[in-house]
């Protein structure tokens, strides 16, 4: 299938492909259950979540640990991440880019995790759409923050990551949005190390 950007026939290719055997395993759910803990802590009444961008459903897992009824969504556009994902009973999926819509119910909280930072710049506003629709309360962002829009290389390639204020943005996007919270996760933390992932959680009013 052909995308719109580069950055998503980048993703749905063999570098996606790749990418999966890098990011897999009982510690990545782990840290990603410790930081799911803090962020849904922080909201009420959350029974549906939709991820955009979900690879192999870990993120989904930690959160199926620390709520197992939630019914659970996702869309991910790397087919061979999507087969795994589809596999993993109970998650509604669809193989796709995120800046596609669906027709599926809104859920309780929408969210991504390391994948606005991967989306075309040019692209946000209807990748910022897609997030804010499918919820019908919370919006999640987890992804590498910067003041100002920046883009750094990535593993050899040059325009396939940028750092920014994702929430920030969204949030003069959508005046209906506030902020709820936000935190720090640590590469270095003793217990549950990831990437130094900023998350803000945000909430429809």
């Amino acid at each position: 299938m052909s995308y719109v950007t580069a950055q998503e026939d980048f993703w749905a290719g063999e570098f996606g492909d790749l990418y999966i055997g890098r990011n897999a395993g009982t510690h990545e759910i782990a840290a990603k259950t410790a930081m799911f803990a803090r962020i849904l802590s922080r909201t009420n009444g959350v029974a549906s979540v939709r991820e955009l961008g979900a690879n192999i459903g870990l993120n989904l897992l930690a959160i199926r640990n620390l709520l197992p009824s939630l019914d659970l969504q996702a869309i991910e556009i790397n087919t061979a991440a999507h087969d795994e994902l589809a596999r993993i009973p109970g998650i509604r999926s669809a193989c796709g880019s995120l800046l596609d819509a669906v027709d599926w119910p809104q859920v309780d909280m929408a969210f991504t995790a390391g994948v606005l930072i991967h989306v075309n710049p040019d692209q946000l506003p209807t990748a910022y759409q897609r997030l804010v629709e499918a919820s019908r309360r919370y919006v999640l962002v987890a992804e590498y923050y910067n003041p100002s829009p920046t883009a750094i290389p990535y593993r050899g390639h040059s325009d396939r990551l940028f750092k920014r204020d994702f929430a920030g943005e969204i949030l003069e996007a959508y005046p209906s949005l506030h902020l709820v919270d936000y935190g720090f996760i640590y590469h270095r933390d003793p217990l549950f190390p990831t990437d130094d992932i900023t998350w803000f959680l945000l909430e429809k009013r």
